[in-house]
């Protein structure tokens, strides 16, 4: 289905990025249909590792992925060059170095990263060499999904109506990279992957389920794959084994998308109401990415200008109060187990991201970008894209957002998704003599026991930060339309 340009390049470098994986892999794929030797590099890339604390578990996450991506290189005749440098610098040098015609990679449509590749290409340029990048971490991107009078969807629903119609086999079928092997070479000076503190990290703990690069990938798509039938209906309930748990892998390409969604795609057609689900997960994706491209101010700025002027609470007990937030001392259990889990294993669940981003925007009172920005530097899998689309949803201020009148009530949700407090007993053990009923709001049904419990009352009364929410916002939407 894949027809590059004929065999016309002595030598390539394939600059891996966020697709750590030898299957599937469209840049890969097109470099060895090309050129006659083909090098494989991953740049460390100091301008984003320099800013980050020493224990993240992100790089170690990726320093296990590099491993089993430089082994799968190796068993097909190349290998894996990984550098410790500015990737904006290292890549035009190191092409020069090798003698490289063209760089192949894959598109990543983050802002920083599209002025890195400009640069990339312009130094390419100055000697004769040049970038070529292709598609990769998305089903569909930038313009592929256009409403009919041509411009950028921002509801989500006739979004995926307009991605499942033009869906097909041609924009799900794999790139057969082994095929075409042969090119590969083993790239000069690759001595293997560094271990942490060869660039600085601390060793830190990482979820032992999700396993090591495209391998553990692998093993959680073949657990997923017996329990997809059911995700449905079980989805949202953190204390079940509903989730595919394959996010990280997404973000870092150790598994493809395109195999994904072909697999959900071919069940919801066979009737599987658990792959429509999760396939329309997989487009809520593509959708945020799209969003992204076309309206790359969003990613700083609310999507819905009005948004902007709303004034939020700050001051020394506003800073407070978001301390709280990110220790997990609200003194509401739904909220407090979920922000634990986070600071514990670099996961959330989804409908806990839901709840606890409410929590922060309409019952603290506080600017999404806080929470936002507290996400980014814990998420193992911290995607620009889709951690933006999910904050501006929860605050109202972006496209196809909850309206600013929908307010979470942190009690009903953790009663109605942790009903025996299951996942709250969990990530808050101080809790767990707490009955069934009195567990989700221990302050009021259950008082006297919490004399005797080391855990916080509520930092808020949850019915008057309604109110308060309600007059913030309404203050805006009564300006806009003045």
């Amino acid at each position: 289905m894949h027809t590059p340009a004929p065999l016309h390049l002595e030598r390539a470098l394939v600059w891996f990025r966020r697709d750590l994986r030898v299957d599937d892999h469209a840049a890969l794929y097109h470099a060895l249909r090309a050129a006659r030797t083909v090098y494989c590099v991953f740049v460390l890339d100091r301008d984003i590792l320099d800013a980050l604390p020493r224990q993240d578990r992100r790089v170690a996450f990726i320093l296990g992925a590099l491993q089993v991506l430089d082994d799968d290189l190796r068993a097909l005749g190349g290998s894996l060059l990984v550098r410790h440098a500015h990737a904006g610098d290292e890549i035009p040098r190191l092409a020069a170095e090798l003698g490289a015609q063209a760089v192949f990679t894959n598109h990543d449509d983050e802002p920083q990263a599209l002025a890195r590749d400009a640069q990339v290409a312009e130094r390419l340029a100055s000697f004769g060499a040049e970038l070529r990048t292709f598609k990769d971490h998305v089903v569909f991107e930038r313009r592929e999904v256009m409403t009919t009078t041509g411009g950028a969807y921002g509801v989500f629903t006739p979004y995926k109506n307009a991605w499942l119609r033009k869906v097909n086999d041609f924009y799900l079928s794999s790139y057969p990279v082994e095929r075409h092997a042969s090119a590969l070479a083993p790239t000069p000076g690759a001595r293997g992957v560094p271990d942490l503190a060869e660039i600085g990290f601390e060793a830190v703990a990482l979820t032992p389920h999700l396993g090591q690069g495209s391998r553990g990938a692998q093993a959680l798509l073949d657990d997923f794959l017996d329990r997809m039938e059911r995700y449905d209906e079980t989805r949202d309930f953190p204390a079940v084994k509903g989730p595919s748990y394959l996010s990280v892998h997404l973000r870092f390409g150790t598994v493809s998308i395109r195999r994904l969604a072909r697999l959900a795609h071919q069940r919801m057609q066979g009737g599987d109401r658990g792959a429509e689900v999760w396939l329309s997960e997989l487009i809520w994706r593509d959708f945020y990415h799209q969003v992204m491209h076309h309206h790359p101010h969003a990613m700083a700025a609310a999507f819905r200008a009005e948004y902007d002027r709303i004034t939020w609470e700050s001051g020394p007990e506003a800073d407070a109060l978001f301390r709280a937030w990110c220790e997990g001392r609200t003194g509401f259990p739904i909220v407090d187990a979920a922000m634990r889990q986070l600071n514990q294993t670099g996961y959330m669940h989804n409908r806990l991201r839901m709840v606890t981003a409410s929590f922060l925007t309409k019952d603290l009172g506080l600017d999404w970008r806080l929470g936002e920005a507290y996400f980014a530097q814990q998420l193992l899998d911290f995607d620009l894209a889709a951690n933006n689309g999910g904050w501006q949803w929860a605050s109202s201020s972006g496209c196809d957002a909850q309206p600013y009148f929908r307010i979470f009530n942190p009690v009903s949700q953790s009663e109605k998704f942790d009903g025996d407090g299951k996942f709250i007993r969990r990530y808050c053990p101080e809790l767990a003599s707490l009955d069934n009923k009195a567990i989700h709001a221990p302050w009021e049904r259950a008082p006297l026991a919490m004399q005797a419990i080391e855990y916080p009352r509520p930092v808020v009364n949850h019915a008057l930060a309604r109110e308060r929410t309600l007059a913030r916002y309404a203050v805006v939407k009564s300006r806009a339309v003045g």
